[in-house]
């Protein structure tokens, strides 16, 4: 629903019942993922405290491909990468020589790469999704029906089509802010990328919790 800066739209936005609106948001966030198979794109992430004092930030290069493929690579201050095939799921870390792999837990509430490599249904029946616009960006904001989260908020924007930010909030107020930039959707992507390649000599753990 447009956000428009009138006594009108204001008395209509507050006349609708809440329900309506989470359905709306649901059924439009549904429409803006189910099309999307693959995702490539360059991010920039900060970490905010609950001030909003700037705790860390990140930049790197991510790739994903449904159902439940993805590469995110950190390239500053540090180099890691966390690799999906889909099945399991390896956080490798150069600097200390080692590789963690485990099964891949499919449910949506935990990391930004299965929110998006995910099934959209899926996300919309673990959240209850609120939407707004401003101009071309649609804003989507998600509160999880369950406990069993890393978040209690989520905002997803797009302008267009494209995811451009996605914004976590934890119990303590601490917020992930995570930018993508030249982002393609649905190009072809090479199955190599979420091949894992381990460097010989690193520590491999595999955790079977």
């Amino acid at each position: 629903m447009t956000v428009k800066k009138t006594l009108a739209a204001i008395t209509m936005t507050l006349a609708m019942p809440l329900a309506a609106l989470a359905s709306e948001g649901a059924d439009r966030l549904t429409r803006m993922l189910e099309p999307l198979q693959t995702f490539e794109a360059r991010f920039e992430q900060q970490i905010l405290d609950a001030s909003g004092e700037r705790l860390q930030e990140a930049h790197g290069q991510m790739w994903l491909a449904r159902p439940g493929k993805f590469r995110w690579e950190v390239e500053a201050p540090y180099q890691q990468e966390v690799i999906s095939d889909g099945e399991e799921v390896m956080l490798h870390d150069p600097d200390l020589e080692q590789a963690t792999i485990q099964a891949l837990d499919h449910r949506v509430t935990h990391t930004p790469a299965l929110l998006l490599s995910g099934s959209a249904s899926d996300l919309v029946d673990s959240y209850d999704v609120t939407r707004q616009q401003q101009g071309s960006a649609e804003t989507f904001t998600l509160l999880p029906k369950s406990a069993d989260t890393l978040f209690e908020e989520l905002k997803m924007t797009f302008r267009g089509e494209l995811l451009t930010t996605l914004q976590m909030t934890d119990s303590t107020g601490q917020r992930t802010a995570i930018e993508f930039r030249d982002a393609t959707m649905n190009q072809a992507i090479d199955d190599s990328r979420f091949v894992f390649e381990i460097p010989e000599g690193t520590d491999v753990i595999r955790d079977t919790h």
